[in-house]
């Protein structure tokens, strides 16, 4: 119970500064939403609370070890047929379960669900065969990062252009809420297994090689899906009275009850195969873990429901009062949005606390919060940006990506492959559920392009954390290198005092 209340008190730290802004910005822009309307955003805002504190206390005593316990036991066969087809599934069944993806492809009207999802899923599973594969060959995580980077900008050159932002925004709506603790916690169980001197580095970067699958996926879908894609706007729902909200909320509880079972079914059917198979748990930590599924169950139910049918309207409704003139506040308002989204996304409070595990506190939770913040205010700008001036995304994205790469080359290794992953996690489900939706208010309200100006918000949030944090391990890197200088300094000093009071004696 303890537990649980210290995650509520985190979740509504985390949730209280993006709700506060979009109640700040309903009444400031002179046209605020129905009174009604709002309610049903605060009803969303206790939703988030409760499902994000459910959630993050379950995922911590479920998904994760669950993850890792698969992936040390797996690699411990030593069967590279087993290790790489075990983790094939395990990308397609996570990502195919992984709610930000249904709630992108929703926005696709034109595109079958099922048929995007899945090009999605084979994508991450081929794309976590490619990671394991490069710790089992000892690739470099940079170099095998650069060759599928290009290999990207390849097909963007032949692929349809207005699959591009649809493309990257896919690369970052996979690795959410589900898909990120466990395949960190499986990075992590290979990495512990196979050891060696780089193994703190190789339990970072699998998330980040896998968010490349999707892109790749969805730009073939391109190449051979002959039907533009279409977005699909988000209606705003009109009540009668309160009560006909908190209606609304329960007949669509049923909904995400229905789609967070179908998400967790195939990960605890398949680790209960593991169980009997290979880990064979206690029965006293099976109660624990059968204990954290009901808790990852019941709070990123509640968690969905919360965006989906609170915040997700507010976004669109706040971003289509930006008109006329109006519309370059979006820049500064955007920035204000991207550094308080940050704090209510699950999967960034987890990367950060297995960052500061591995690491052993040598990179603090605080300091990477902090950098992802920045990020993430630089990226909602550069996504408002292009919806004011419907700018090419190629004039932001390809300089971003190249300067990235090429950092890797200059930071120490684990800066690189922990920035690779933060920008999967930074794109969770309020990216998907408030940002694109504001992105898309204003777009439509500035009479752009949706699917060209709006959509590529996701991928710009899961871009710049590569920069930010690959920056952050470049700080640390000279730092490090003048604490060892003056080390070295004080260390001569004392010597040299030290033979000077030897002389003194003998003379």
């Amino acid at each position: 119970m303890k537990n649980f209340a210290h995650k509520l008190l985190e979740a509504l730290i985390a949730v209280l500064p993006i709700t506060a802004l979009v109640i700040i910005l309903n009444f400031a822009m002179g046209d605020p939403m129905p009174t009604l309307q709002l309610g049903s955003f605060l009803v969303g805002f206790v939703c988030l609370i409760l499902g994000e504190a459910l959630y993050t206390l379950g995922s911590s005593i479920s998904l994760e070890p669950i993850g890792e316990h698969i992936g040390a036991k797996v690699t411990g066969t030593k069967k590279v047929p087993l290790i790489l087809g075990v983790c094939f599934v395990v990308g397609v069944i996570v990502t195919v379960a992984e709610p930000d993806l249904t709630v992108l492809a929703t926005q696709i009207s034109s595109i079958p669900n099922p048929v995007l999802i899945w090009s999605v899923g084979l994508g991450v599973g081929l794309f976590m065969v490619a990671a394991v594969l490069r710790l089992l060959l000892k690739i470099k995580l940079n170099v095998l990062l650069i060759a599928m980077y290009a290999v990207v900008f390849i097909i963007t050159a032949f692929s349809a252009a207005d699959y591009v932002p649809l493309a990257f925004d896919s690369g970052g709506v996979t690795t959410g809420p589900i898909t990120v603790p466990f395949i960190l916690a499986l990075g992590a169980g290979v990495s512990t297994v196979m050891g060696g001197k780089n193994s703190q580095e190789d339990s970072f970067g699998m998330v980040g090689i896998c968010s490349v699958g999707p892109i790749i996926a969805v730009l073939i879908l391109g190449l051979v899906y002959n039907v533009s894609p279409e977005a699909g706007g988000e209606t705003i729902a009109e009540y009668a009275d309160f009560g006909d909200v908190m209606v609304h909320f329960v007949r669509e509880m049923p909904t995400y009850l229905e789609e967070v079972g179908i998400a967790l079914l195939p990960i605890y059917g398949f680790f209960i195969i593991f169980q009997f198979a290979l880990i064979r748990f206690p029965l006293k930590r099976l109660i624990r873990i059968g204990v954290g599924a009901i808790y990852t169950y019941i709070g990123l139910t509640i968690f969905l429901l919360g965006v989906n049918v609170g915040f997700m309207p507010a976004g669109t409704y706040i971003g289509g009062l930006f008109t006329g003139e109006l519309k370059w506040l979006l820049l500064p308002i955007g920035a204000l949005i991207g550094s308080v989204l940050v704090l209510a996304e699950p999967a960034v409070h987890v990367l950060n606390k297995q960052v500061e595990s591995v690491t052993g506190g040598s990179i603090k939770r605080k300091n990477m919060l902090i950098v992802l913040a920045i990020a993430m205010s630089v990226a909602v700008t550069l996504s408002m940006l292009r919806v004011v001036t419907g700018i090419s995304i190629w004039w932001i994205l390809l300089p971003v990506y190249v300067v990235s790469l090429g950092l890797s080359f200059f930071v120490p290794k684990i800066f690189t492959a922990i920035a690779f992953d933060s920008g999967g996690v930074a794109s969770g489900p309020m990216t998907a559920t408030f940002l694109l939706p504001f992105a898309m208010g204003a777009s439509e309200a500035l009479g752009g392009n949706i699917l060209t100006d709006a959509f590529g918000t996701v991928a710009f949030v899961a871009m710049t954390p590569l920069l930010a944090v690959q920056i952050m391990g470049l700080v640390f890197k000279v730092k490090r290198h003048i604490a060892a200088r003056t080390a070295k300094a004080q260390e001569y000093r004392a010597m040299l005092e030290k033979e000077g009071e030897i002389i003194a004696l003998e003379d």
